[in-house]
């Protein structure tokens, strides 16, 4: 039975390949991510150990804290004091004390060379010879006084900088110029994700990110002999621990190991679950392709029956067939996954976004899931067809029935899938009620649905099919007819096909439908709410702006009117508010506040503002008083004077003079400015903020459009990303439906034959093909694009409260492109098995059994 099973794949290769590819491809997808995911932590670890070396004991600062009365204990950072200390401990060779921030370097064009999130700025610390053992030097030396700097050699390379050059350097305020005294190379993390390094002296990154004396960190290292247990026990002593924190250099290497495996581990879930997607929609196409195997082999196998062979025997060798594809489609999909990985790696490096050197780790965990998938996924998509084959009779050796379903087993699987569906329903709504809690509820109602929808296909094909006969009839004649009616003649193969289809096209509709809504939400806020011409923030989100730079745009030329939007909290009670910092002369100039009682020109008298939810939340209204207590600790009493439409995403619920917020904190965080300019909203203006800023790199100066594109590229680009995913499980379903239109080819030869026989001539064979596939693939999109509004819909009721703005919108254009998408698979799937058919001989057609 087993030669019989192997022969049986021989015989049916082309059928087989289909599924072989739909089988590779998810392979491809999981192994390519695991091998991808694991080759990035490896490289990164081993990146992360190299920073490392030499180190025996690290010593970290959390910097200070505040009790519960807001008294500030701790130290800035570790003391200088303390690093002598440290220094004196026998066994320590040297210590180094790091300072580092953010710190960006313009290139000719003024653009900020790296990432912002990864530009970086230290210390340089000479401890033996004048060098650091942290970098080395390809030409000049380190930085020795306040107006030099050392910058990592790529990005000196692409800022066009020698040795000797002037460099402005941007951190969270005023541009500096700095004589550049030296290139270096470095294992150091930002650089290796793409950023830059900026080197001071110690002195300056002290003042700049820190304080005078005080360090970040302190890395020491042993003398030979002596061991970092030995050294880690003797510091711990001398520090204060609940401010620091003290471990040994392998041990923080193996930390940053475990943190960024877990980061790895957050990145590669996300693709196995569209990689599970794909080989899910596999599975029907399996199933449908052992399904038509099955009956196109009825005579053969009844004969087997015939002669002996056993039920078990029959379907054992069915599923043998199945474990050989899925072993032989494993193995494809592993060595594609390698290539694939390989090639993720090599465009990652073509965007900038550098990953360490590395050899390529193809884990056996990899393997074993490779193989195990591969095998599992066929063997069980092809477990019900296999189970068919021992119900053949060994009469039916004497005909050529396909066992078509009976009629008690469609009711029992239609009563099956509307409770399903309605339970899923139910859920969904469930979580619609539960509002933004919701959301996982909801996702567990949808994957109810999904199911539910798969298992009733088959009753709902007939009607929905029937309603477009007349409609195809019209238009394209007796082809027309014919396709609807071949369409349904078998229900459950049409259901599978189309399944697989609507499966895509679900999570297509979804993100599209909430990605183009929340798109048009921050378009909103952006146009109805923002009146400044300008927001000016740090470039790639890096931190917060000093605050100077409001007081600096202020006084500018040019410059109409300021505001700083800056961070902060007071206590109510035992509950933290977060607050908004705002010039109270110029904030109804720049945001569009709508006030509902008082007045915001009480901000200007130490008052406070409200938003309306939190207004009704606290019970507080125009006149009411809060007692509060300060990041500070210093207690005192706060008046409402007005009361205002929320701002969510522009304003905190409280609101105050930035005078007033800012005198009991010591370093504010101003998340952004806003601007108008006396040339408004045009080149000239925008270049007078650029000029105040002294064109400083590190700064974005964004006007509304540009923070409409923002928002939009980022919902656009995570949208295409998406799109691309869900491609690969699109792409099997073109494979199921040329595979169906194949075995309904196969089925209906002599039919064929005879259509040719009274006058069907080879165009409209053709024709008739073809619009059977479009008529399924538009059946299967319609069915998901409706279930898809629906999640749509479901999750954005769940966004109302946290997203200012919300409608739900209905991008028409986007989903009539899914349903010409669906019509052109639909024609390009039956390309081969139209040709086929038109193909046929009609004489040897008519003769066909």
């Amino acid at each position: 039975m087993f030669r019989t099973a192997l022969r049986n794949v021989l015989a049916h290769k082309a059928r087989l390949l289909m599924t072989v590819l739909a089988v590779t491809l998810g392979v491809a997808f999981v192994s390519g991510t695991l091998v991808f995911t694991d080759t990035m932590s490896k490289a990164l670890s081993g990146q992360s150990a190299k920073s490392y070396d030499g180190i025996a004991v690290s010593v970290t600062s959390w910097g200070p804290s505040r009790t519960e009365d807001g008294v500030k204990e701790g130290e800035p950072g570790i003391s200088q004091q303390t690093l002598e200390k440290v220094r004196a401990v026998k066994g320590v060779d040297t210590v180094s004390g790091r300072v580092s921030g953010f710190a960006g370097v313009g290139d000719e064009n003024g653009k900020l060379i790296g990432s912002g999130w990864a530009n970086k700025g230290s210390n340089f610390v000479p401890v033996k010879d004048g060098k650091d053992p942290r970098y080395t030097f390809t030409d000049g030396t380190g930085p020795a006084k306040d107006d030099q700097i050392a910058l990592d050699k790529e990005s000196a390379a692409k800022g066009g900088y020698k040795t000797g050059d002037k460099v402005r350097v941007a951190t969270n305020g005023p541009v500096k110029e700095f004589t550049l005294t030296g290139v270096f190379t470095t294992e150091d993390g930002a650089v290796n994700a793409g950023g830059s390094l900026v080197l001071f002296d110690t002195k300056v990154a002290q003042e700049l990110y820190l304080q005078p004396g005080f360090y970040d960190e302190l890395a020491v290292a042993a003398k030979a002999g002596t061991s970092a247990d030995q050294l880690l026990t003797d510091i711990k002593p001398l520090l204060d621990t609940k401010h620091t924190k003290a471990q040994t250099g392998k041990a923080l290497a193996a930390q940053q190991a475990k943190d960024i495996e877990k980061q790895m581990s957050s990145f590669s879930t996300m693709l196995l679950a569209f990689a599970g997607i794909s080989l899910f929609v596999g599975v029907f196409l399996i199933y449908n392709t052992f399904t038509m195997l099955v009956a196109q082999r009825t005579k053969e196998l009844a004969l087997l029956r015939a002669v002996g062979a056993k039920r078990g025997q029959v379907m054992r060798s069915v599923l043998a067939e199945a474990l050989v594809i899925g072993a032989t489609s494993a193995a494809i999909g592993l060595a594609a996954g390698i290539g694939l990985a390989v090639g993720m790696r090599s465009l990652m490096d073509s965007l900038d976004a550098k990953i360490p050197d590395g050899a390529l780790v193809i884990a056996p965990g990899t393997v074993v899931a490779a193989l195990l998938i591969g095998v599992v996924v066929t063997t069980l998509a092809a477990l019900l067809p296999a189970w068919r084959t021992g119900r053949i009779a060994p009469v039916a050796a004497m005909g050529s029935a396909h066992l078509p379903a009976t009629a008690k087993s469609l009711v029992v699987r239609n009563v099956l899938g509307s409770l399903i569906s309605l339970a899923g329903i139910g859920v969904v709504f469930l979580g619609v009620s539960m509002g933004g809690d919701g959301r996982m509820v909801i996702g567990a109602g949808a994957g109810l649905m999904l199911i539910g929808m798969i298992v009733l296909l088959p009753l709902l094909s007939r009607p929905v099919i029937g309603a477009v006969r007349p409609l195809l009839q019209k238009v394209f004649g007796v082809p027309g007819k014919l396709a609807a009616q071949n369409a349904v003649r078998n229900p459950r193969r049409t259901a599978v096909t189309a399944a697989s289809l609507a499966i895509g096209l679900t999570l297509v509709t979804t993100l599209s439908v909430l990605g183009i809504t929340m798109g048009t939400a921050v378009d909103r806020m952006s146009t109805d709410k923002l009146k400044a011409d300008y927001k000016v923030s740090m470039a790639g989100g890096m931190g917060g702006l000093d605050k100077s730079v409001a007081e600096t745009l202020a006084k500018a030329p040019g410059i109409k009117a300021v505001s700083p939007q800056a961070d902060g909290y007071f206590k109510v009670g035992d509950s933290f508010r977060s607050a908004s910092g705002v010039n109270p002369a110029t904030i109804g100039e720049l945001l569009n506040i709508e006030v509902t009682s008082g007045s915001l020109a009480s901000l200007g008298k130490g008052e406070a503002a409200v938003a309306e939810s939190t207004a009704k939340k606290q019970n507080l209204t125009v006149g009411s008083t809060l007692q509060v207590q300060f990041e500070d600790g210093q207690k005192g009493a706060l008046r409402i004077g007005a009361v205002y439409k929320d701002l969510e995403g522009l304003l905190s619920p409280y609101v105050l003079d930035n005078k007033v917020l800012s005198a009991h904190t010591d370093q504010q965080n101003v998340r952004e400015v806003y601007v108008n300019a006396t040339a408004g909203d045009s080149k000239a203006g925008q270049q007078a903020v650029i000029d105040a800023l002294g064109k400083n790199p590190a700064m974005t100066v964004a006007t509304q459009q540009d923070m409409r594109n923002e928002m939009g590229g980022i919902i656009n680009t995570m949208l295409n990303i998406m799109y691309g995913l869900l491609g690969m499980a699109l792409i099997i379903s073109v494979l199921g439906v040329v595979n169906t239109l194949a075995m309904s080819v196969f089925e209906r030869t002599q039919e064929i034959g005879m259509l040719r026989a009274i006058g069907l001539d080879r165009a409209r064979v053709k024709n008739m093909i073809r619009l059977e596939s479009v008529v399924i693939s538009l059946f299967g999109a319609v069915l998901g694009m409706g279930i898809g509004l629906f999640l749509a819909w479901a999750v954005g009721t769940t966004l109302t409260k946290s997203v200012p703005n919300y409608e739900l919108i209905l991008p028409y254009g986007r989903l009539g492109v899914f349903l010409l998408l669906a019509a052109v698979v639909g024609v390009l799937a039956a390309m081969w098995p139209a040709r086929s058919a038109a193909r046929l001989n009609m004489l040897t057609a008519i003769k066909t059994e």
